[in-house]
């Protein structure tokens, strides 16, 4: 059976720097593999790619000898095994605000006795190239469990979460956890305060040997959170980078703009 490499090189103390899939596009996914990208993240949380879609962008990602992770909606124990049963090499867990809710997604990602994981299945073992006995016998060595931290309510629970046995990195996007700190009027939080959660995540993922990272939007932002200690790591997505060399296509060719504005994305 093949083995992590993501998760090998994590543990190592190594950054691993990848990007998000939006699409749900088996052709685009087969190309974004090929692009040397370590891993790749199928975000199903808020794309609307169906079961069918993402087990083939898993098969399509890992055939090219790349990792396929997928952003589940949810820590829900059914949602997790869909994802690892349709082949993803591990997940993405967003919104783990309790040492309850870590547990739970942990679990959800274990084979007994570790965990709750029911067995079935054959398109994870062709992703690792294994026999479906192989893969039910490793597969709790190899499957990469990421939690996210996206709340105030989560950062005081880091310390407690970051701890518990199973957990592989720790990733926050920071969209998510300036909403989730807005005050009572709306307000968000200020750049600094902002920064300042941001290196509290740091800090206390360094206090327990917890691998940590975030979403960034350019290769300095990448090259700076490296140096400051973030290992797992993504950079925008390949909608943003279509969207983003198409604007600058645009712009060169002085191109009358449609009135939609799409550097949001």
């Amino acid at each position: 059976m093949k083995k992590n490499p993501v998760k090998a090189a994590l543990q190592a103390g190594e950054p691993q720097v990848g990007t998000w899939l939006s699409f749900g596009s088996v052709f685009a996914s087969r190309i974004m593999a090929r692009t040397g990208f370590p891993w790749l993240t199928l975000d199903i949380e808020h794309s609307p790619i169906d079961w069918s879609e993402a087990a083939n962008c898993f098969g399509a990602i890992a055939d090219a000898g790349c990792v396929p992770l997928a952003r589940v909606p949810r820590g829900d124990h059914d949602l997790i095994k869909r994802v690892l049963d349709a082949g993803a090499f591990g997940i993405v867990v967003p919104m783990v605000d309790t040492v309850e809710e870590a547990r739970d997604a942990i679990a959800a990602a274990k084979y007994p006795p570790t965990g709750t994981r029911s067995v079935g299945g054959t398109l994870h073992a062709l992703n690792w190239g294994a026999t479906p006995g192989d893969y039910f016998k490793h597969a709790n060595d190899e499957i990469l469990v990421v939690l996210q931290t996206e709340s105030p309510r989560g950062i005081e629970n880091a310390e407690e979460i970051y701890s518990l046995p199973g957990v592989d990195a720790i990733f926050v996007g920071p969209n998510d956890l300036m909403f989730q700190s807005r005050g009572p009027d709306g307000v968000d939080p200020s750049p600094e305060e902002q920064e300042a959660s941001l290196q509290k995540i740091l800090a206390i993922g360094k206090k327990c040997g917890t691998p940590v990272g975030l979403h960034v939007q350019s290769v300095e932002q990448v090259e700076q959170r490296i140096a400051e200690g973030w290992q797992f790591i993504a950079i925008g997505s390949e909608l943003k980078m279509m969207v983003t060399e198409a604007q600058r296509l645009v712009n060169g060719l002085n191109l009358k703009k449609s009135s939609g504005d799409l550097a949001r994305y």
